[in-house]
């Protein structure tokens, strides 16, 4: 059963900001001062079935660093959306070009850049350490913290309304 107060059948697409929510807010640097992010295996594993499955997914992030493309592009993920200054013209035109409406789309962000885009889509949704304007602002918040399952959390949850969650031998490898 859901966790998430909103009809998960009508998500046809999720986007997900990168630092925060993906990774740790937390980023380590290396000797020439550029981010090295981690990401978490559940996470991953959750995109990239969410993607056999036919979700559209996109990442719209601040980072810009073309290791973030490389990570989401082997998981299948093809919209991936780097120095995103302004992130919901990125948001609006991908859906356009998508045919979605706000109602079939989920956002997960957890800071100040994030909160146009989860305003206008129909389910927004954080990690549970966001900041206190994102919390106030979300449909839902994840038991997950950023870098730590909250994408997993919520890929799941849409995948099992639908009946698609480990539904067939797509769950079972990469």
């Amino acid at each position: 059963m859901s966790r998430i107060d909103y009809d998960l059948t009508k998500i046809k697409a999720i986007v997900f900001d990168v630092d925060g929510v993906l990774s740790p807010s937390t980023v380590p640097m290396d000797n020439n001062g550029m981010p090295m992010r981690m990401v978490n295996i559940k996470d991953g594993y959750a995109l990239q079935l969410a993607v056999k499955y036919g979700f559209k997914i996109a990442i719209i992030t601040g980072g810009k660093e073309e290791a973030i493309r490389m990570r989401y592009n082997a998981l299948g993920i093809t919209d991936v959306y780097l120095s995103a200054g302004k992130k919901l013209p990125i948001l609006q035109e991908w859906m356009q070009i998508n045919g979605l409406t706000p109602e079939e789309v989920a956002y997960m962000g957890d800071d100040i850049p994030d909160l146009q885009c989860l305003r206008y889509v129909g389910l927004s949704c954080s990690p549970h350490d966001a900041v206190w304007e994102v919390k106030e602002t979300v449909r839902y918040i994840s038991p997950m913290t950023g870098g730590y399952g909250c994408g997993r959390d919520l890929i799941q949850q849409v995948m099992a309304a639908r009946g698609e969650w480990l539904a067939d031998d797509k769950a079972f490898g990469w």
